[in-house]
């Protein structure tokens, strides 16, 4: 095995990745973006857009700077281990390239989806095929984009740190983990900050509008409606974009931390390369970049027919195709067999054959996990009936229909994700766990581009309201968008299952660089790390509700003020300020993103200096609290969404007809409306929380060990 070319070749695939997103994005570009007026509209949402991230970007600046400087002092010295230096401020050059990758990753894939959106729209007056195609190109550049300046980034760092020749390969190692703490710490703020814009606005346009008003959210005379097609974009595309950039290279990074426990065993077998188990997760990502290109040529769909049949086709096609090649790919890098000795595991039997088992593992639950979440969160299956069901007798029972589905639906993703961990542990140990990691996250390039379909289907729906185009093309979008809600869903599902694995992954990487061998729930601090780790998804999930919340409320008297004072705006005849409102979602995402994302920078620093055992139990803590809290909000939320586009289509409930403005609706509209914030904000949020304190204490292992 010839480890330098693979060096060089895993950045070529990235910049393979990369070239075919801008040729899709060229071609995006040149379809016909309509109407003056729908012109006129997409130039609104993308300006508001563009403004959000500069002024979003100029803050993470400062933090990214500020914690660039400290990571650089804390690593001036050396850290040894076993006689070796662990260490170096290099690490803060590692943590600015990951920022800046996943920060250029959001904005690439938002601003073609905002170009998406309108050519989506324009696409379906002529018919429902050409405009799946159109959207799913535009969610396919923030795929390829998160994935090539993944693997880009990762691949140039680790052939520029590898060439250093007083550096030994641990070394090299713990210095790239710099990276996934700076693309974790963007995540961040750009989940919990997109998701307050996007739900202040759509809170307030849902609320204002359907409720207050009697108007639909996206009718032009609707002040939010701009704000909330502009949250579509920087939450759900930008924001999705970064959690699962976040996900991609911490699994990454987690299992070649781990595959350095193999240096000794490999280093004295004459036949294998002693980084194979560093590099396999990097090959596994390159040729992951290939399979979601290929898989992007199933999806099709034929006039009158099922997008979500053509989004699943190129999906776990691409799942399917990865799956194959993998095992070929692991035969080749890995011995057939070996046995090593960690602190962590002790003495462990090792198999290529388990690893790939492993592999597969985290594929295949990555995949039940999604048509779980669908199951629970679609618009034709019994939950989201159940809860329109109970919305005929008022808003109450629709919110409490609606929190048992979320609760409910936690049960079986832990279920699979409990025997995926024991499946892979079972057949390679924690590297096991941590390559399925990366098996489940191989094909994030398709992934993430059914998922952003979603809020460029979305914004088409609303382009072609406010353009007051003929009811056919609004229908066409809503099929679509119906669509993209389930798919959104069920990429919620995915980012959450992947969590928790990356997680696991970092955590096992990081009881391997802190020395720590165990974690004992019965020690006195261990168990007040476990409580302080599993009452944090709480307090964040609290912050960025109320964040919401006061932000809807501001927006909901915008909202009201403008029908107020603007003469002739209720009747279509004056024009709403949709400035003001996007700059009350774009002010109150800024400023309320700023505590949270310093209480998920902190905690874990200030726990670890203290003792490093204890960190353990938070780790662990915050993992089984966070992944569970972040499955019954997602599938809440999607199930509460669905369930009042279904009232919406005009279903019939004991002989009772349903639709657009009977009473069951408005409930609808207000279970939707509690759980909007906890699908867009909170609950999405919390896969970057968990991942974050993980990567934040693998990043100080070194300096408290």
């Amino acid at each position: 095995m010839d480890t330098t070319l693979i060096t060089i070749l895993v950045p070529v695939a990235g910049l393979l990745a990369l070239g075919y997103a801008f040729l899709r994005t060229q071609w995006v570009s040149k379809q016909d973006a309509g109407t003056e007026t729908m012109i006129e509209i997409s130039g609104n949402i993308a300006e508001g857009a563009r403004a959000f991230l500069r002024r979003e970007y100029r803050v993470l600046a400062v933090v990214v700077v500020t914690v660039a400087v400290l990571l650089g002092v804390a690593n001036i010295g050396d850290r040894f281990m076993e006689g070796e230096v662990i260490n170096s401020p290099l690490i803060a050059v590692s943590f600015i390239v990951g920022a800046l990758c996943s920060a250029t990753a959001g904005f690439i894939g938002m601003m073609v989806a905002t170009r998406a959106n309108v050519r989506t729209t324009n696409a379906a007056r002529t018919g429902l095929a050409p405009a799946l195609n159109v959207a799913f190109s535009g969610g396919l550049v923030m795929g390829l984009s998160v994935v090539g300046l993944g693997v880009l980034g990762l691949g140039i760092l680790f052939l520029a740190y590898d060439n250093l020749t007083a550096w030994t390969d641990v070394r090299v190692i713990n210095v790239i983990a710099g990276f996934s703490l700076g693309a974790s710490s963007i995540a961040l703020f750009a989940r919990v900050g997109g998701g307050i814009y996007t739900k202040a606005a759509d809170v307030g346009a849902d609320l204002a509008g359907k409720v207050y008003e009697g108007i639909p959210e996206d009718d032009p005379r609707n002040p939010a409606t701009i704000a909330d097609n502009v949250g579509d974009n920087v939450g759900d595309v930008a924001g999705m974009g970064a959690d699962l950039f976040e996900s991609y290279v911490g699994s990454i990074i987690g299992t070649m931390v781990l595959g350095t426990g193999f240096f000794t065993v490999f280093g004295a077998d004459a036949e294998t390369n002693k980084l194979a188990a560093v590099l396999l997760p990097l090959v596994l990502a390159g040729v992951g970049i290939l399979v979601s290109i290929a898989g992007s040529f199933l999806v099709r769909v034929k006039e009158g027919g099922n997008p979500q049949k053509g989004l699943n086709m190129g999906e776990f096609g691409a799942s399917a195709i990865m799956a194959v090649l993998a095992f070929f790919i692991i035969q080749w890098m890995l011995p057939s067999s070996w046995t090593a000795t960690t602190a962590i595991v002790g003495e462990f039997t090792y198999t290529s054959l388990g690893v790939f088992w492993a592999v597969l593992i985290g594929l295949v639950s990555g995949v039940l996990i999604g048509l779980v979440t669908e199951y629970f969160t679609s618009t034709h299956t019994r939950p989201t009936l159940s809860i329109a069901t109970q919305s005929v007798t008022g808003a109450a029972t629709n919110i409490i229909a609606g929190l048992g589905v979320g609760m409910f639906s936690a049960g079986i993703p832990a279920l699979i994700l409990a025997l995926a961990i024991i499946g892979a542990h079972a057949f390679a140990g924690l590297y096991g766990i941590a390559i399925a990691a990366v098996g489940m996250l191989s094909v994030t390039g398709i992934q993430l581009a059914v998922d952003a379909y979603g809020p460029i289907s979305d914004n088409a729906g609303g382009i072609a309201e406010m353009a007051q185009l003929p009811p056919e093309v609004r229908e066409r979008t809503d099929k679509l968008d119906a669509v993209g809600n389930t798919t959104a869903a069920i990429g919620k599902g995915f980012a959450i299952g992947s969590a928790a694995l990356t997680a696991l992954a970092l955590f096992a990487a990081f009881m391997q660089q802190a020395g720590v061998e165990n974690i004992d729930v019965a020690q006195p601090r261990i168990l007040a790390g476990l409580l302080i780790g599993a009452v944090l998804p709480y307090v964040f999930s609290a912050m960025a509700m109320g964040a919401v919340g006061r932000a809807a409320g501001d927006m909901i008297k915008e909202v009201g003020r403008q029908f107020n004072e603007i003469a002739g705006l209720r009747e279509g005849t004056a024009k709403a300020e949709y400035a003001k409102c996007v700059d009350i979602s774009t002010a109150a995402a800024i400023r309320e993103m700023v505590a949270p994302g310093i209480l998920a920078l902190a905690v874990p620093v200030i726990i670890g200096f203290i003792d490093k055992d204890m960190l353990g139990g938070l780790l662990a803590g915050v993992t089984v609290s966070g992944v569970l809290f972040a499955i019954f909000q997602s599938n809440a939320g999607g199930a509460w969404d669905n369930a009042k586009k279904r009232i919406e289509s005009g279903m019939t409930i004991d002989g009772q007809k349903l639709g657009k403005g009977t009473d069951a609706h408005k409930a609808a509209v207000v279970g939707d409306t509690v759980g909007d914030p906890f699908k867009d904000t909170s609950g999405p949020s919390l896969n970057i929380l968990i991942k974050l304190i993980a990567v934040v204490a693998l990043v100080i292992a070194p300096l408290i060990a």
